[in-house]
Formats: C-alpha cells, structure tokens, sequence
C-alpha cells in the first residue's frame, strides 16, 4: 500500500474535520450539539456502522480469524499497559499526571477515528475487527482503567459495560458468526445510519480543535516526543512480533492501524470526573489525532 494513496485518504477525513472545525467557529456547531452527536456516533451509529459491515461479511470472513484478532486485541492492551507503566514517569511526576499519561499510552480512539480511519483505507469489510477491538477495549477500561485511576476495582463497575451501542456491537457480532441474514429492508436502513459515522464522527473532533489553543499544543516539547513513541515507535516495534504471527496477510494493515491510533477520550473523561488537571491529555489527543493523517500513511506504506 503506497504512502499518497493512504494519505489521499485521510486528506479526506481531515477536510471533514475542517468542516467541524468551520461549523464550530460560525455558530453552526455548539457544545450541546457536539456532546449530542457524540453520544448518537456511540450508540447508533457505530454499532449500525458494525452491523451493517457484520451482515456484508457473513460467508466471507471464516470464524477462526475472528478468533486470532481478538486475541492480537488482547495482546495489545496488555502490550499498551506494559508500555505505559514503563514510559509515563519519563513524561510527568505528579503522581495524577503520570496515571492520566498511562491511560494515554493505553486507550487510543478505535472508534471516532479507528472506524473510518479503517473503513476509508481498507474498507467497510473491516470494521467488523474493529468492533472487536473496541469490545475489548471496553473490557479492559472498566477494569484496569479504573482501578487503576482509582486504586481499587468494584465489580460495579462492570455494569458500565451494559450499554445500547456495547449490546449492538455484540449483536453485530451474533449476526456474523451464526450468519443470521437481515432482511433488506433493514440492511439498507442499517448501512445509511451507518454511513453517517465517519463525517459525523469527524466533525466532533473538528469542534474539539475549534476550542483548543493550538499554541499551547504546539509548543510543549514532551507532547512531541509522546506523539512520536505513541504513533510511530510502538507500533513499528510490534510489527515484527506481528509477522510472526500465523494469521492472514491481509490482518497486519488492520492491526497497524489499530496499533497507530491517537489518544482516546476516555482518559480526558475519567480524569475530568475525578478533578484532575487534563489540559496535557486535551493537547495530546489534539496532536496525536492531527499527527496521525500523516503517520497512518507512513505505517501502511512501511507494511
């Protein structure tokens, strides 16, 4: 895969971006609205995005190459968490600091950007990895993320999980391994509720620039190094162990993507929720999010 025919690619999620970004700065696009539309992208949205690519690839992706993405997913966080653990005290001593830090190195956004990121490059085909990916990082947020923000891990917790776009995803996944057809009726009105993701999903992360200060991102030195280890170094140095792996050629694209994500919202949310200072985690996932039209290219055109 060539580094222009990727990056043509993104140039076209950024110019949805853009259109955020322009909406937000005329009035068109307020905070409500964007918490709002983030709120549809997670529970309709996505999930219709999953299941209409679940029944598309009913009788085309065998059962057992599910298997091996989910268990890549698994390594993954445990990888992500090992990383973490090591390189956060490098970026901040504070002891909230460097816990806001771990989260960043471990929960990327796999679904604002990691679905159209993936269905734009690769295809529709391949969301339904996708929505594996975020099961399971759904798991581990409500398990490790918050016991580790907060010392202790509670079974309620757990019941977070239970959410209408998590019940979705799941039954995206029950309609692709028990190759259940919908009628087509609803797989046309799945697949245009699907197809509002990606420019949605963009233009939330456009209105998220429009109230940032691009100095203050833009000048702190040690964003830039994060930015560097987060979206290039680490997946490049799994690469290797990723070819090891006895699974499909076509897997190491989805995976790299995967690996390549920009910082998620999630650890800006918890930290928020708990009182902690989140303006570098807010500068991260600016940055890495606008670094990454670049480094996802780069990565597909290295595999």
């Amino acid at each position: 895969m060539t580094f222009f025919t990727v990056f043509y690619q993104m140039i076209a999620l950024l110019i949805l971006i853009g259109a955020g970004y322009i909406a937000a700065r005329t009035g068109m696009l307020d905070e409500h609205t964007s918490t709002k539309m983030s709120a549809m992208i997670l529970n309709i949205f996505n999930p219709m995005l999953a299941l209409s690519s679940a029944s598309g690839a009913i009788g085309q992706i065998p059962l057992g190459q599910m298997g091996q993405v989910a268990l890549i997913a698994v390594g993954m966080f445990l990888l992500f968490i090992l990383i973490g653990r090591i390189c956060s005290p490098f970026f901040a001593k504070d002891i909230f600091q460097k816990k806001i830090f771990e989260l960043m190195f471990v929960f990327s956004n796999l679904g604002f950007m990691g679905i159209p990121v993936v269905s734009s490059v690769l295809g529709s085909e391949y969301v339904v990895y996708v929505t594996e990916f975020m099961m399971i990082y759904n798991v581990f947020f409500y398990t490790y993320g918050l016991a580790m923000m907060d010392g202790k891990f509670t079974a309620a917790s757990l019941k977070k999980l239970i959410t209408p776009g998590n019940l979705l995803v799941f039954g995206s996944i029950f309609v692709l391994v028990f190759s259940i057809q919908l009628p087509s009726f609803v797989s046309t009105a799945v697949t245009y509720l699907g197809n509002v993701t990606s420019p949605m999903a963009m233009m939330t992360i456009g209105y998220a620039l429009s109230k940032a200060s691009l100095k203050d991102i833009f000048t702190d030195k040690k964003l830039y190094l994060f930015t560097f280890i987060k979206l290039l170094v680490i997946p490049l140095a799994l690469l290797p162990l990723l070819k090891l792996l006895p699974i499909p050629s076509d897997l190491i694209p989805l995976c790299m993507i995967m690996f390549g994500m920009p910082v998620g919202n999630m650890p800006l949310i918890l930290g928020n929720e708990r009182g902690i200072d989140c303006t570098t985690c807010s500068a991260g996932i600016i940055m890495t999010t606008l670094f990454c039209l670049v480094t996802i290219p780069l990565l597909m055109a290295i595999v």
